[in-house]
Protein backbone atom coordinates (compact mmCIF):
# COMPACT_ATOMS: atom_id res chain seq x y z
CA UNK A 1 0.00 0.00 0.00
CA UNK A 2 1.33 3.65 -0.97
CA UNK A 3 1.60 6.42 0.98
CA UNK A 4 -1.62 7.97 -1.38
CA UNK A 5 -3.40 5.22 -0.85
CA UNK A 6 -2.89 4.67 2.76
CA UNK A 7 -5.72 5.30 5.45
CA UNK A 8 -5.63 8.76 6.97
CA UNK A 9 -6.06 9.33 10.51
CA UNK A 10 -9.57 9.77 12.15
CA UNK A 11 -9.50 13.38 13.01
CA UNK A 12 -12.21 12.78 16.00
CA UNK A 13 -10.27 9.82 17.61
CA UNK A 14 -7.37 12.02 17.33
CA UNK A 15 -8.79 14.77 19.28
CA UNK A 16 -10.29 12.19 21.59
CA UNK A 17 -7.00 11.00 22.44
CA UNK A 18 -5.19 14.12 22.61
CA UNK A 19 -7.71 15.85 25.34
CA UNK A 20 -7.84 12.81 27.25
CA UNK A 21 -3.92 13.66 27.43
CA UNK A 22 -4.54 16.60 28.75
CA UNK A 23 -6.35 15.74 31.32
CA UNK A 24 -4.26 12.79 32.31
CA UNK A 25 -1.62 15.70 32.75
CA UNK A 26 -3.58 17.85 34.68
CA UNK A 27 -4.09 14.82 37.14
CA UNK A 28 -0.05 14.80 37.23
CA UNK A 29 -0.23 17.70 39.37
CA UNK A 30 -2.73 16.03 42.03
CA UNK A 31 -0.96 12.42 41.86
CA UNK A 32 2.10 14.56 42.71
CA UNK A 33 0.68 16.93 45.05
CA UNK A 34 -0.43 13.39 47.18
CA UNK A 35 2.90 12.15 47.25
CA UNK A 36 4.29 15.42 48.14
CA UNK A 37 1.76 15.63 50.43
CA UNK A 38 2.61 12.07 52.55
CA UNK A 39 6.19 11.80 52.11
CA UNK A 40 9.32 13.90 53.04
CA UNK A 41 11.31 12.41 50.38
CA UNK A 42 9.49 11.58 47.27
CA UNK A 43 12.74 11.43 44.88
CA UNK A 44 12.42 7.14 45.58
CA UNK A 45 9.13 7.69 43.86
CA UNK A 46 10.00 10.02 41.28
CA UNK A 47 12.94 7.11 40.25
CA UNK A 48 10.16 4.42 40.43
CA UNK A 49 7.33 6.09 38.57
CA UNK A 50 10.54 6.54 35.47
CA UNK A 51 11.84 3.35 35.31
CA UNK A 52 8.15 2.04 34.86
CA UNK A 53 7.34 4.48 32.36
CA UNK A 54 10.80 3.62 30.52
CA UNK A 55 9.88 -0.27 30.58
CA UNK A 56 6.48 0.35 29.42
CA UNK A 57 7.66 2.61 26.50
CA UNK A 58 10.23 0.43 25.57
CA UNK A 59 7.34 -2.62 25.77
CA UNK A 60 5.49 -0.74 23.50
CA UNK A 61 8.53 -0.04 21.00
CA UNK A 62 9.24 -3.82 21.05
CA UNK A 63 5.79 -4.67 20.35
CA UNK A 64 5.70 -2.44 17.73
CA UNK A 65 8.19 -3.76 15.48
CA UNK A 66 10.67 -0.66 16.35
CA UNK A 67 14.57 -0.66 16.81
CA UNK A 68 15.69 1.17 20.03
CA UNK A 69 19.15 2.68 18.87
CA UNK A 70 21.67 2.89 21.17
CA UNK A 71 23.56 6.09 21.09
CA UNK A 72 26.56 5.64 18.91
CA UNK A 73 29.35 8.32 20.16
CA UNK A 74 30.21 10.60 23.14
CA UNK A 75 28.27 13.72 21.94
CA UNK A 76 24.97 11.29 21.25
CA UNK A 77 25.15 9.95 25.13
CA UNK A 78 25.85 13.49 26.41
CA UNK A 79 22.76 14.36 24.72
CA UNK A 80 21.28 11.56 26.28
CA UNK A 81 21.97 12.42 29.63
CA UNK A 82 21.09 16.11 29.37
CA UNK A 83 17.42 14.88 28.18
CA UNK A 84 17.66 13.03 31.87
CA UNK A 85 19.63 15.71 33.98
CA UNK A 86 17.17 18.58 32.97
CA UNK A 87 13.99 16.98 31.77
CA UNK A 88 13.10 14.19 34.54
CA UNK A 89 15.85 14.71 37.20
CA UNK A 90 15.71 18.35 37.81
CA UNK A 91 12.09 18.70 36.65
CA UNK A 92 11.35 16.19 39.24
CA UNK A 93 13.66 18.14 42.23
CA UNK A 94 11.18 21.22 41.53
CA UNK A 95 8.13 19.58 40.82
CA UNK A 96 7.70 17.32 44.06
CA UNK A 97 9.42 19.78 46.56
CA UNK A 98 7.36 22.95 45.10
CA UNK A 99 4.50 21.01 45.23
CA UNK A 100 4.88 20.21 49.17
CA UNK A 101 4.55 24.09 49.66
CA UNK A 102 2.13 25.05 47.38
CA UNK A 103 -1.27 23.57 46.30
CA UNK A 104 -1.32 21.82 42.35
CA UNK A 105 -3.72 24.26 40.81
CA UNK A 106 -1.66 27.30 41.38
CA UNK A 107 1.70 25.04 39.77
CA UNK A 108 -0.10 24.18 37.20
CA UNK A 109 -1.07 27.78 36.42
CA UNK A 110 2.52 28.88 36.51
CA UNK A 111 4.08 26.01 34.11
CA UNK A 112 1.40 26.70 31.86
CA UNK A 113 3.66 29.27 31.04
CA UNK A 114 6.23 26.92 29.59
CA UNK A 115 5.60 27.64 25.80
CA UNK A 116 5.95 31.32 25.93
CA UNK A 117 9.33 31.22 27.72
CA UNK A 118 10.57 28.74 24.54
CA UNK A 119 9.15 31.44 22.01
CA UNK A 120 10.85 34.23 23.82
CA UNK A 121 14.21 32.34 24.16
CA UNK A 122 13.65 31.19 20.39
CA UNK A 123 13.68 34.72 20.28
CA UNK A 124 17.02 35.75 21.94
CA UNK A 125 18.96 33.30 20.57
CA UNK A 126 17.54 34.05 16.56
CA UNK A 127 15.90 31.11 16.01
CA UNK A 128 12.40 32.55 16.56
CA UNK A 129 11.30 35.93 14.80
CA UNK A 130 8.57 37.95 17.67
CA UNK A 131 5.66 39.55 15.36
CA UNK A 132 2.92 41.96 17.32
CA UNK A 133 0.30 39.35 18.25
CA UNK A 134 3.40 36.61 19.63
CA UNK A 135 4.89 39.85 21.45
CA UNK A 136 0.82 40.82 22.89
CA UNK A 137 0.64 37.39 23.65
CA UNK A 138 3.63 36.86 26.32
CA UNK A 139 3.50 40.29 27.21
CA UNK A 140 -0.43 39.12 28.51
CA UNK A 141 1.05 35.69 29.62
CA UNK A 142 4.10 37.10 31.87
CA UNK A 143 1.60 39.55 33.28
CA UNK A 144 -0.33 36.95 34.48
CA UNK A 145 1.83 34.69 35.38
CA UNK A 146 3.02 37.37 38.12
CA UNK A 147 -0.73 37.19 39.78
CA UNK A 148 -0.35 33.58 40.10
CA UNK A 149 3.13 33.66 41.50
CA UNK A 150 2.30 36.29 43.70
CA UNK A 151 -0.85 34.90 44.86
CA UNK A 152 -2.82 37.95 43.53
CA UNK A 153 -0.43 40.29 43.86
CA UNK A 154 1.54 41.32 40.47
CA UNK A 155 4.69 42.59 42.17
CA UNK A 156 5.20 40.06 44.86
CA UNK A 157 8.58 39.22 43.13
CA UNK A 158 10.01 42.22 42.83
CA UNK A 159 8.79 42.80 46.82
CA UNK A 160 10.63 39.63 47.40
CA UNK A 161 7.76 37.97 49.11
CA UNK A 162 7.81 35.27 47.09
CA UNK A 163 8.40 31.65 48.81
CA UNK A 164 10.26 28.97 48.05
CA UNK A 165 7.73 26.89 46.85
CA UNK A 166 6.71 29.29 43.99
CA UNK A 167 10.86 29.56 43.07
CA UNK A 168 10.64 25.61 42.63
CA UNK A 169 8.11 26.05 40.40
CA UNK A 170 9.72 28.33 38.14
CA UNK A 171 12.59 26.02 38.52
CA UNK A 172 10.17 23.62 36.33
CA UNK A 173 9.96 25.94 33.62
CA UNK A 174 12.89 26.79 33.23
CA UNK A 175 14.55 23.21 33.27
CA UNK A 176 11.65 21.95 30.62
CA UNK A 177 12.15 24.96 28.47
CA UNK A 178 16.40 22.99 28.87
CA UNK A 179 14.93 19.73 27.76
CA UNK A 180 12.72 21.15 25.02
CA UNK A 181 16.52 23.15 23.27
CA UNK A 182 18.06 20.02 23.89
CA UNK A 183 15.10 17.61 22.16
CA UNK A 184 14.72 20.21 19.62
CA UNK A 185 18.95 19.43 18.85
CA UNK A 186 18.69 15.46 19.18
CA UNK A 187 15.29 15.06 16.61
CA UNK A 188 17.45 14.13 14.02
CA UNK A 189 19.20 11.64 15.67
CA UNK A 190 16.28 9.72 17.66
CA UNK A 191 12.67 9.00 17.50
CA UNK A 192 10.71 10.51 19.72
CA UNK A 193 9.57 7.56 21.77
CA UNK A 194 13.37 6.46 21.44
CA UNK A 195 13.84 10.21 23.32
CA UNK A 196 11.55 9.70 25.82
CA UNK A 197 12.84 6.13 27.24
CA UNK A 198 16.12 7.48 27.22
CA UNK A 199 14.92 10.44 29.38
CA UNK A 200 13.54 8.22 31.20
CA UNK A 201 15.81 5.74 32.33
CA UNK A 202 18.73 8.49 32.52
CA UNK A 203 16.82 10.75 34.70
CA UNK A 204 15.79 7.03 36.98
CA UNK A 205 19.32 6.28 37.68
CA UNK A 206 19.73 10.35 38.49
CA UNK A 207 16.84 9.98 40.77
CA UNK A 208 17.80 6.64 42.29
CA UNK A 209 21.13 8.03 43.04
CA UNK A 210 19.82 10.58 44.59
CA UNK A 211 17.30 9.18 46.78
CA UNK A 212 19.50 6.88 47.87
CA UNK A 213 22.35 9.70 49.22
CA UNK A 214 18.93 11.42 50.64
CA UNK A 215 18.00 8.24 52.93
CA UNK A 216 14.82 7.28 53.32
CA UNK A 217 13.56 4.91 50.78
CA UNK A 218 10.97 2.55 52.21
CA UNK A 219 8.88 1.40 49.72
CA UNK A 220 6.88 -1.36 52.10
CA UNK A 221 5.81 2.37 54.11
CA UNK A 222 4.09 4.01 51.50
CA UNK A 223 0.30 4.36 51.47
CA UNK A 224 -2.07 3.03 49.10
CA UNK A 225 -2.73 6.27 47.90
CA UNK A 226 1.39 7.20 47.27
CA UNK A 227 1.45 3.45 44.84
CA UNK A 228 -1.63 4.60 42.94
CA UNK A 229 -0.35 8.14 42.42
CA UNK A 230 3.18 6.56 40.92
CA UNK A 231 1.40 4.16 39.04
CA UNK A 232 -1.21 7.09 37.20
CA UNK A 233 2.01 9.50 36.93
CA UNK A 234 4.17 6.43 35.25
CA UNK A 235 1.61 4.81 33.00
CA UNK A 236 -1.12 7.65 32.04
CA UNK A 237 0.95 10.51 32.87
CA UNK A 238 4.27 9.77 30.91
CA UNK A 239 3.55 6.10 28.96
CA UNK A 240 -0.08 6.66 27.45
CA UNK A 241 0.35 10.43 27.57
CA UNK A 242 3.42 10.70 26.10
CA UNK A 243 2.68 8.36 23.33
CA UNK A 244 -1.03 10.01 22.51
CA UNK A 245 0.68 13.63 22.02
CA UNK A 246 3.67 12.60 20.24
CA UNK A 247 1.18 10.55 17.85
CA UNK A 248 -1.10 13.62 17.33
CA UNK A 249 1.82 15.58 16.57
CA UNK A 250 2.62 13.79 14.04
CA UNK A 251 -0.63 13.37 12.38
CA UNK A 252 -1.76 17.15 13.24
CA UNK A 253 1.61 18.95 13.26
CA UNK A 254 3.48 20.47 16.35
CA UNK A 255 1.98 23.66 15.83
CA UNK A 256 -2.03 22.64 16.24
CA UNK A 257 -1.60 19.46 18.76
CA UNK A 258 0.50 22.39 21.06
CA UNK A 259 -2.89 24.30 21.05
CA UNK A 260 -4.47 21.67 23.50
CA UNK A 261 -1.31 21.98 25.73
CA UNK A 262 -3.55 25.21 27.18
CA UNK A 263 -6.17 22.70 28.54
CA UNK A 264 -3.82 21.20 30.89
CA UNK A 265 -4.20 24.30 33.62
CA UNK A 266 -7.77 23.89 33.54
CA UNK A 267 -7.81 19.90 34.09
CA UNK A 268 -5.42 20.51 36.98
CA UNK A 269 -7.31 23.30 38.53
CA UNK A 270 -10.48 21.53 38.38
CA UNK A 271 -9.14 18.34 39.47
CA UNK A 272 -8.30 19.58 42.17
CA UNK A 273 -10.83 21.46 43.31
CA UNK A 274 -12.83 18.19 42.91
CA UNK A 275 -10.46 15.92 44.52
CA UNK A 276 -7.76 17.50 46.78
CA UNK A 277 -10.59 20.43 47.72
CA UNK A 278 -8.41 23.78 46.71
CA UNK A 279 -10.05 26.87 46.11
CA UNK A 280 -8.13 29.39 44.28
CA UNK A 281 -8.47 32.77 45.05
CA UNK A 282 -10.66 35.10 42.23
CA UNK A 283 -7.25 36.92 41.27
CA UNK A 284 -5.32 34.10 40.57
CA UNK A 285 -7.65 32.28 39.14
CA UNK A 286 -7.62 35.36 36.52
CA UNK A 287 -3.86 35.26 36.65
CA UNK A 288 -4.21 31.58 35.18
CA UNK A 289 -7.19 32.67 32.38
CA UNK A 290 -4.71 35.15 31.44
CA UNK A 291 -1.58 32.74 30.78
CA UNK A 292 -3.59 30.74 28.97
CA UNK A 293 -5.27 33.76 26.72
CA UNK A 294 -1.39 34.71 26.31
CA UNK A 295 -0.06 31.44 25.33
CA UNK A 296 -2.73 30.58 22.67
CA UNK A 297 -1.91 34.09 21.13
CA UNK A 298 2.08 33.39 21.22
CA UNK A 299 1.38 29.59 19.92
CA UNK A 300 -1.40 30.35 17.04
CA UNK A 301 1.41 30.53 14.78
CA UNK A 302 4.20 27.66 13.95
CA UNK A 303 7.54 28.48 15.38
CA UNK A 304 10.70 27.35 13.91
CA UNK A 305 11.16 25.27 16.32
CA UNK A 306 8.07 23.32 15.41
CA UNK A 307 9.15 23.43 11.55
CA UNK A 308 10.44 20.12 10.13
CA UNK A 309 14.05 20.18 8.90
Amino acid sequence: MNAASAPRPRRPLTYAKLILAMAMWGGTWIAGRIIAGELTAPLAVAAVRFVVAGLIVAGVMLISGRDIPLPRNRREWGLVWALGFFGIFLYALCFFYGLQRIPAGRGALVVALNPVVIVLIAWLIGKERINPQKALGCAVALGGCLLVVGNGNPLALLSGSVGLGEWLIMGCVATWTIYTFISWRVAGQFSPLSMTLYACLTGAILLGLAAFAQGGVAPGQWSWRVWSSMLFLAVFGTAIGYTWFTAAVHQLGASHASIFLNLVPVFAVLQAALLLDEHLDPPVLLGGFLVIVGVWLTTRQQTSLEKTP
